[in-house]
């Protein structure tokens, strides 16, 4: 237990870079990637690096998105077109040819 007198020991606070490249460590900016980018300085120890998520990549994902989305109506569309201009116009007379309708 600690004694309630005692203030617990401060831990310096880490703070980035807006880009995320490089921390401050209370005297001057020091690198947070190492320099292949496979370890990220989490303030305390190296750890490995994780993928950032950029702006870009989420775009990608997006951007699949919404070509799926452009593919499915060009699809539809093209198949609306077919059934209005080939079968519409053709739909009485192979009624009459089947037997069914006037």
């Amino acid at each position: 237990m600690r004694d309630a007198g005692v203030p617990a020991p401060v831990r310096p606070q880490t703070r980035y870079s807006a880009d995320g490249f490089w921390w401050w460590d209370g005297a001057e900016w020091r690198a947070a990637l190492s320099q292949d980018r496979l370890w990220r300085w989490n303030g305390n120890a190296w750890e490995p690096a994780r993928p950032e998520r950029t702006v870009g990549s989420q775009i990608r994902g997006g951007g699949v998105i919404a070509i799926g989305i452009a593919v499915l109506v060009a699809v539809v569309a093209v198949a609306t077109a077919v059934v209005l201009v080939v079968i519409m116009p053709n739909a009485a007379a192979l009624l009459k040819e089947w037997g069914i309708g006037p």
